[in-house]
């Protein structure tokens, strides 16, 4: 679950960023709907992913849903507000995301309660949900969370962005309670640490702590990880901490980091579904990240080489 927008992707320079007041890798409200869509491709098991979200009724949501059937989407259609977009302005490679909501802001709990929708979270095994969605309906997060903690199923959640972890802390809270994976980068897990004041700017540490906050369900021990781009990927988990290195790539190959974020996370789903280890989970996932940045935005070719 979370906000679909159609990414509309241009490169600038330094001075338009400087005029928008725009930071370099930073999200300003951004989605994760790239994700169902590399884990479906890295898994080529058709059906295996469904995703649920808010687009309106124009031009934008007709691509919206011809792009996104791969996926498994069910998108609730609102009838007044507009598809949401997201500005995905590129520089040196480096991208920045300046999201207008729209209708991805009017997902209603009740499209969610629909039996026909109700039924693709009842026979989803594992379930992940964008921190961004906490913005836009925490009951419909809490619903789902609450459904997985009762069944035993594998809840995850990603931090997204760092203001999130700040304006969002309470809801984050709540929902983080539930989740066995937590994701996110180095940023967000700085700020995380920083509003609980944590007094550490340390990665290992902090994804440590995240790991050994309180859970409400026993059934699974929560994993942290948190990626950190050109180094290596940290994992919490069981009280430990494992790092892994990323595939380095010479900068003349970095074409655009627009969805490194989703196809990293999309690439470590798609062998955590099928019982494969955390080892292969990160190689996987560093495999889909490394193939997502090479291409102008979040694409990739007909079929995963990754074995």
């Amino acid at each position: 679950m979370g906000n679909p927008l159609l990414d509309i992707s241009a490169v600038v320079d330094e001075a338009f960023l400087a005029k928008y007041d725009i930071k370099p890798g930073n999200a300003i409200l951004a989605e994760e709907k790239h994700l169902p869509m590399v884990a479906q491709w890295m898994l080529q098991i058709p059906g295996a992913t469904s995703y649920m979200g808010c687009i309106g009724k124009d031009k934008f949501g007709e691509e919206m849903k011809k792009d996104a059937q791969a996926a498994g989407a069910h998108y609730y259609e609102d009838d007044n507000a507009p598809t949401g977009t997201c500005a995905v302005c590129i520089v040196g490679g480096e991208r920045s995301l300046v999201a207008n909501l729209s209708a991805a802001n009017c997902y209603r709990f009740e499209h969610l309660k629909r039996p026909e929708n109700w039924a693709l979270v009842e026979r989803a095994k594992y379930i992940y949900i964008a921190g961004f969605f906490l913005t836009v309906s925490p009951d419909s997060i809490q619903l789902v969370a609450e459904h997985a903690a009762a069944t035993n199923k594998v809840f995850m959640m990603n931090l997204s962005a760092p203001f999130i972890c700040e304006f969002f802390r309470d809801a984050q809270e709540k929902a983080l309670l539930y989740a066995d994976y937590i994701f996110g980068n180095e940023t967000e897990a700085r700020t995380f640490a920083k509003v609980r004041g944590w007094e550490t700017e340390n990665t290992e540490e902090i994804a440590l702590r995240i790991s050994q906050l309180p859970k409400a369900s026993g059934a699974h021990r929560r994993i942290t990880v948190i990626t950190q781009g050109c180094d290596p990927v940290v994992v919490a988990d069981d009280g430990k901490v494992k790092t892994f290195p990323v595939i380095l790539l010479p900068k003349e190959k970095l074409v655009d980091t627009n969805g490194a974020g989703d196809a990293f996370v999309g690439g470590f789903l798609s062998q955590l579904v099928q019982e494969r280890s955390i080892d292969e989970c990160v190689r996987a996932a560093c495999y889909a990240a490394n193939v997502v940045i090479q291409r102008s935005g979040c694409t990739y070719p007909e079929k995963p080489d990754f074995n």
